[in-house]
């Protein structure tokens, strides 16, 4: 290191290193007050900081796509949920295979995904599924400096889909669909898979949700449904709702009251305690025993196989047909917005005006 006196009386402190990444050499400044002793240990330690970002910086053009996905899945592990990290941790894993994972993050660009992501041979709905996951991968990088350019993920666009789309339609259930599975599920003599369908149909709830409950949670009194947890049903750990607009109250309604009073009814027939509202054998309930019962009976008395969050699109459904807003079905639902709910509505009302023109072709005024 060495000093340069300046003009205006300042000094400047210049150190020259050569850089093992390029090989060539390069000079460091800082200018400081004075060259007195303690000036030349604050400049050391400002070109050392500077000469460690420098080389920590041409190091990341030598990154690797394993190195960028580790330092992304590591950051993810501290930040999102546990869910949402496996489910990414595999994506990235498939991409790792995918793309390579010596290949230099640098050297990656548009060209090189297309046809990296076409050698799989795998369906466009599931090419753009890693590939919205790659973009989200690499824009991380970038945000946090270990990418210096991804311009080129504009050029990279989805493959078109030609995955048949689950129609709006079966999504929830119309209102004879609904009696239907009721009925079958009646018939079959399990009070608890009948409570809960009934549940989720007159809440709106989300099945994780509903598992989560716990007796403190309903409040039959003030006729509140206090939701502030979530079952996360991959790991078997209840944890905290989707979101924030999850957390919320829902009121409970003249028929939701019935069942529940009825179901207390039942729990205390049979000598059910738990702190659980809806405990099955003592634990939280069996998702998958009850996707496989509702599955069962809805292709059964429907003819189609259904899931539990296909009642909660017909809790919506219900709601709008009895001319509620799609705001106050979404404060409901616990989400701000959503596309699903807004694709049913405009069923919905659809339904409702082939009804009223119905209505009307058959009145006869003169």
């Amino acid at each position: 290191m060495w000093t340069e006196q300046l003009k205006n009386g300042k000094v400047k402190f210049v150190e020259e290193f050569k850089n093992p990444m390029t090989g060539k050499f390069q000079k460091i400044s800082v200018t400081l007050e004075k060259g007195t002793p303690k000036y030349q240990r604050i400049a050391q330690d400002i070109l050392r900081e500077k000469k460690t970002a420098i080389l920590a910086c041409e190091k990341h053009s030598n990154l690797t796509f394993k190195e960028l996905i580790d330092k992304y899945t590591a950051y993810q592990h501290k930040t999102v949920k546990l869910s949402t990290y496996k489910r990414n941790l595999s994506c990235c894993n498939t991409l790792k295979g995918i793309l390579g994972e010596n290949i230099l993050v640098e050297k990656i660009n548009a060209r090189y995904i297309r046809e990296k992501l076409l050698e799989t041979n795998r369906s466009n709905h599931t090419l753009n599924e890693l590939l919205k996951r790659l973009k989200a991968l690499l824009r991380w990088g970038y945000k946090n400096d270990y990418i210096d350019n991804i311009s080129y993920l504009a050029k990279v666009e989805l493959f078109k889909d030609d995955t048949p789309h689950e129609r709006v339609t079966d999504k929830y259930l119309e209102e004879d669909e609904m009696k239907s599975l009721i009925n079958s599920i009646e018939k079959a003599n399990h009070p608890l898979w009948l409570y809960v369908t009934k549940f989720l149909i007159l809440t709106g709830m989300r099945i994780g949700e509903m598992i989560a409950l716990t007796n403190e949670d309903i409040d039959l009194k003030n006729r509140i449904i206090h939701i502030h947890l979530n079952y996360d049903i991959n790991n078997g750990i209840v944890t905290t709702p989707k979101n924030s607009w999850s957390v919320r109250d829902i009121y409970i309604q003249d028929e939701l009251l019935s069942l529940l009073q009825n179901y207390e009814a039942y729990k205390q027939l049979n000598k059910i305690k738990n702190t659980l509202y809806f405990p099955y054998h003592n634990s939280y309930v069996d998702y998958d025993n009850y996707r496989m019962f509702l599955k069962r009976h809805s292709k059964k008395s429907i003819k189609r196989a259904i899931t539990p969050h296909t009642l909660r699109h017909t809790h919506a459904s219900m709601l709008m047909a009895n001319g509620m807003s799609i705001e106050a079905i979404s404060r409901r639902l616990g989400h701000a917005n959503s596309k699903v709910t807004r694709e049913i509505y405009l069923h919905v009302i659809e339904k409702l005006r082939e009804k009223e023109n119905s209505q009307i072709k058959e009145i006869s005024i003169f």
